[in-house]
């Protein structure tokens, strides 16, 4: 058994961070789900800007498209949700063979309305309606008007990945939205086994920040933090979804066919090449648990990862790390919203270049 299918033994799913006609034409996503057990696909404007741009698949229909439809956003739509189809379509064994726990695609929510709540939610319910599959998962930003559409979206039904999460507090108020939704539609008497959620909780970016702080310390305590926060976040932000979905007060939710609302690992990428390929990968092995990783990251895991339980190790030591974090002024929570602000933009640069691309 390779390393690959020996994490998803351990309980926990590796989904493809990377979408295209190609992977899906050529037949490499239907191995990547055969072959070493990938079980789900996140795609977002990037992927989907390298897709069309780089690859002859989607020339001849955008030429067309360009003939016959003059709004760009809607040129990319009829360029990707065919894409969209055709992976949930080959996820769709392993959604029925977990009965909707895993086998899910996700597929984004346009920027402009990461701060419009009314926006996001019809945004969501119109790409949900156009992509019509069971196994989708609408991309939603974690913004504060993010959460407000999350709870609404939860209680109508439609299945959600929140994106764009970068701390603790941050993933505590999406499980709190997610909470409220649920706990509405069983109060309404709708049917809540179908739900699904997953909180995308991003890392190497939250390390790119708090390197560049603690470099700039540069005392021996603040060099030896670089390259930990982000792994001692996701330690204790998994301590977090064990308190708040392992207890009594989920308890009753469960028993309505409920699922908790698993944590997501994104930004798994090592951005700085002195650390190990897999720093955002090994630590951070749990059931219960999603890790989107890139082609180079999955094939990594393939070629020398050592998969073990370690998520719940040294929980005491990362704490420890995140008090110190604390002690040398830097603010895990302000980190968060940071990133999350530069996130959003980020997501509408990639955007623009997108539609300019198709337009």
């Amino acid at each position: 058994m390779n390393a690959i299918k020996q994490i998803a033994e351990l309980g926990q799913s590796l989904w493809l961070d990377n979408l295209s006609r190609s992977l899906i034409k050529q037949g490499t996503l239907a191995r990547l789900i055969n072959e070493d057990g990938v079980t789900g696909i996140t795609s977002n404007p990037s992927i989907f800007h390298n897709a069309i741009a780089n690859g002859a698949d989607y020339a001849d229909e955008l030429a067309r498209l360009k003939q016959s439809d003059p709004d760009p956003e809607r040129r990319y739509e009829a360029l990707v949700i065919p894409d969209i189809q055709a992976a949930c379509d080959l996820m769709r064994p392993v959604f029925d063979r977990t009965q909707g726990d895993d086998g899910y695609v996700s597929l984004e929510v346009a920027p402009r309305w990461a701060y419009d709540a009314e926006g996001t939610i019809a945004e969501a319910q119109r790409l949900a309606t156009a992509v019509a599959r069971d196994n989708l998962l609408v991309k939603v930003p974690g913004t504060p008007e993010g959460v407000s559409a999350f709870e609404t979206l939860t209680r109508l039904g439609i299945n959600v990945n929140v994106t764009l999460l970068f701390s603790v507090k941050q993933t505590e108020r999406i499980w709190g939205a997610y909470i409220r939704g649920l706990t509405a539609r069983v109060a309404a008497g709708l049917d809540i086994r179908q739900s699904k959620a997953v909180a995308s909780l991003f890392l190497s970016r939250v390390d790119t920040l708090i390197d560049t702080k603690l470099t700039e310390i540069g005392t021996p305590e603040a060099l030896g933090l670089r390259g930990k926060a982000a792994v001692a976040m996701a330690k204790q932000a998994y301590r977090r979804y064990e308190e708040i979905f392992k207890n009594a007060s989920f308890a009753h939710l469960q028993q309505s066919g409920g699922r908790p609302q698993y944590l997501l690992w994104a930004s798994t990428g090592v951005k700085n090449p002195a650390y190990p390929d897999l720093l955002y990968v090994e630590p951070l092995i749990g059931v219960e648990t999603i890790n989107t990783l890139p082609d180079k990251t999955l094939d990594a895991i393939r070629d020398h990862g050592q998969p073990a339980l370690d998520l719940t190790l040294g929980l005491g030591e990362a704490n420890t790390q995140l008090e110190q974090l604390t002690e040398l002024g830097i603010d895990m929570d302000e980190v968060g919203e940071t990133l999350q602000a530069d996130g959003v933009k980020q997501f509408a640069t990639a955007f623009d270049k997108l539609l300019a691309l198709v337009a």
